[in-house]
């Protein structure tokens, strides 16, 4: 049986992006990364730490493979400073644009801030945001390991939580790539997966009181 395995970042660093593997019997996702570990075995230590991926969903390792199915083995997206979840405090853009590395030529970066005006013009004091934080930690997770599946670019998004100030960000993004227009397309898929897949409402105070909604609607 042959299948495709795809590697990002750190992994890719060490057997290459895109690797051709002939496997014997009825082999599982782990007989595949086993394979991967014979050709480069620093891959080995890394394995706790990485989600494995087949035709461009999340599996399990013990899931059983196809011919000519794709794979990806994914490392973890944040590093020593939060680059893709929920935070309570400031969000530190600084962080978020580590991500980028010297093969990228396009960062771009998305900032979405609290406004002092609603749309329908009353004036907004402050937004709170609610989320379900397990859910929502896993949706962020994946939104980005999609865009590194479609586009090969590396993906960063942090979204506020709790009381927000008016200037502020309350969520923020950062696409990285070889060129600006998977750059921008990813960082526009990202914004947009999070209004239609997010466990996260927004509460706007006005002078007259307040009202809760999704973020976008």
């Amino acid at each position: 049986m042959r299948v495709v395995a795809r590697c990002f970042a750190s992994l890719r660093e060490l057997v290459g992006e895109r690797t051709e593997l002939d496997l014997p019997g009825d082999p599982s996702l782990t007989d595949a990364w086993l394979a991967l570990v014979e050709r480069a075995p620093a891959l080995g230590a890394h394995r706790p730490y990485v989600r494995v991926a087949r035709n461009g969903a999340y599996a399990e390792w013990e899931e059983h493979l196809a011919d000519g199915d794709e794979i990806a083995f994914l490392p973890p997206v944040a590093g020593g400073s939060l680059t893709v979840g929920l935070t309570d405090r400031a969000i530190d853009l600084d962080a978020l644009a580590s991500i980028a590395v010297p093969e990228h030529g396009a960062v771009v970066t998305f900032v979405g801030r609290a406004r002092n005006r609603a749309d329908d013009g009353r004036e907004v004091l402050e937004l709170e945001y609610e989320a379900y934080p397990v859910l929502a930690e896993s949706v962020l997770a994946e939104i980005v390991g999609e865009v590194e599946l479609r586009w090969g670019a590396a993906a960063a998004v942090v979204h506020r939580v709790g009381t927000v100030p008016i200037g502020e960000a309350a969520v923020a993004i950062v696409t990285a790539a070889p060129h600006r227009g998977v750059a921008y397309e990813a960082n526009r898929y990202v914004i947009e997966a999070i209004k239609q897949r997010l466990p996260i409402w927004k509460r706007e105070r006005f002078a007259d009181g307040s009202e809760w909604k999704r973020p976008g609607a």
